[in-house]
């Protein structure tokens, strides 16, 4: 018995023994196409050499020193290259462990921020429903996720919640796109006139969403509306790219493709790509500066912040997209995978919707494509897609509860930025293989 205490007790676990650019490989030299990166994690795929060197020269010289008594040459560097990279004012970076902490930073940050400058009565979060945004309790808190929400109910400071901009489910017959993005977005201002927008201190949201729904990105002029009614009265916009950031869509931030810049940005996977833990907080000049010519303290702080290490493994994978032109690979071949998933699932009797941008794809599962009806949440269907996938050397990130929380299931896709043609064919093959399996399976067991 393994005295790990696994994510679930009572299923057995694979082990890892190494890995070699898209694959990784068990303890029987098994090999499994890394189609989801872990968790949208390892965009370099594994073993890059860069990021090893660059982890081993800095471990050598300095692994770790406390961000209350010293800075590092790797940290500096960082943030140097974090803020010339990320939209507009975004200048200042809160370097973490990770994505939950990268968004905790944000939601203090953007409390301090009202205290600083004297607006100490806004105390309200928006978000979307079917987001996530961490697992820590004000991450959670203010995520819309009812499932992983709803056993932390009772000790989370929960946000206020308006609709998703979920065109596949919610789009209304004879509705363009843009009136139903427009239509969803001024449920933010709806929700602001209902809670006092002298109240509220932030609306927060991911560019596309993530593990939660399945790479769901908003329509177009959605996000410019937003920004819009942030602006007038006066709350500030997070925008949570933990999953879908760093180059995931085919550019380093996913809110360039929506032409807006957020007050703050949450950023960690692909920024480390798996090679150490880390995660960032980016703000603004204007949210920095009320700190700095206040009380000059930002009351926060985590024992790894800024680490020598991580920040330096981090250095490496931003080298390494720029010396191998890796966003225009993820552009590339994020057409080339779209392109297949439609060749081969447009039609397909159990796929509903394929959607995402970049290498950050979904695949929405149907019992009935007419109708959208789900598949009833006691199928267990996730869980027999991933099983089912592993068993044929691929691995891929099924969830459940897609619609809202409960009804619904699709599957997550997001491979290494340097996957291939032949592997991207691979993925696709393999996947329609573990679908049909396990819809074949289902049918027999129905009859």
């Amino acid at each position: 018995m393994s005295q790990v205490f696994h994510r679930h007790c009572h299923t057995p676990l694979r082990t890892a023994v190494r890995g070699e650019g898209v694959y990784l490989f068990d303890q029987h030299n098994n090999a499994y196409l890394d189609a989801c990166g872990g968790a949208a994690v390892s965009c370099l795929g594994h073993n890059h050499p860069g990021v090893r060197q660059a982890i081993n020269t800095q471990v050598e010289q300095l692994a770790y020193a406390h961000s209350g008594f010293f800075t590092s040459e790797a940290c500096e560097q960082l943030a140097e290259q974090l803020a010339a990279k990320a939209p507009g004012d975004l200048n200042h970076v809160y370097l973490v462990s990770g994505g939950s902490e990268a968004v905790e930073s944000a939601l203090k940050l953007a409390r301090q921020y009202f205290v600083e400058i004297d607006q100490p009565q806004r105390v309200h979060f928006i978000s979307r429903r079917q987001s996530y945004h961490g697992n820590t309790l004000g991450a959670l808190g203010v995520g819309g996720n009812l499932w992983r929400r709803a056993p932390f109910d009772p000790i989370l400071t929960s946000a206020e919640h308006i609709a998703a901009c979920y065109a596949y489910r919610d789009k209304h017959a004879g509705e363009t796109d843009y009136q139903y993005g427009q239509r969803v977005a001024n449920e933010l201002e709806q929700k602001l006139l209902e809670l006092g927008p002298e109240n509220v201190a932030a609306f927060i949201a991911e560019p596309v969403v993530g593990a939660t729904a399945g790479a769901v990105p908003a329509v177009e002029g959605y996000f410019t509306r937003i920004r819009e009614i942030c602006d007038q009265y006066g709350l500030l916009l997070i925008l949570d790219e933990v999953m879908c950031g760093i180059g995931r869509t085919g550019t380093l931030f996913a809110q360039e493709q929506e032409q807006i810049q957020a007050d703050i940005v949450t950023v960690a996977k692909g920024l480390g790509a798996g090679y150490q833990p880390i995660g960032a907080m980016i703000a603004s000049s204007r949210l920095y500066n009320a700190v700095a010519n206040g009380s000059g303290f930002f009351q926060h702080g985590h024992t790894y912040m800024g680490h020598a290490t991580a920040s330096a493994a981090a250095l490496a994978v931003l080298q390494a997209f720029e010396q191998d032109q890796l966003l225009a690979q993820v552009r590339r071949q994020g057409q080339g995978l779209a392109e297949r998933l439609n060749q081969r699932f447009a039609s397909h009797p159990r796929i509903g919707d394929i959607r995402g941008r970049g290498l950050f794809m979904g695949l929405e599962l149907v019992q009935d494509r007419d109708s959208k009806l789900p598949f009833a949440p006691h199928t267990a269907l996730a869980a027999r897609i991933k099983q089912t996938a592993m068993d044929n050397g691929l691995m891929c990130y099924p969830m459940g509860g897609t619609i809202d929380g409960v009804q619904g299931h699709h599957v997550l896709l997001a491979p290494p930025y340097i996957i291939s043609d032949n592997q991207l064919d691979e993925l696709v093959d393999k996947l329609s293989l573990s679908l049909n399996q396990v819809f074949h399976s289902m049918a027999k067991e129905a009859a």
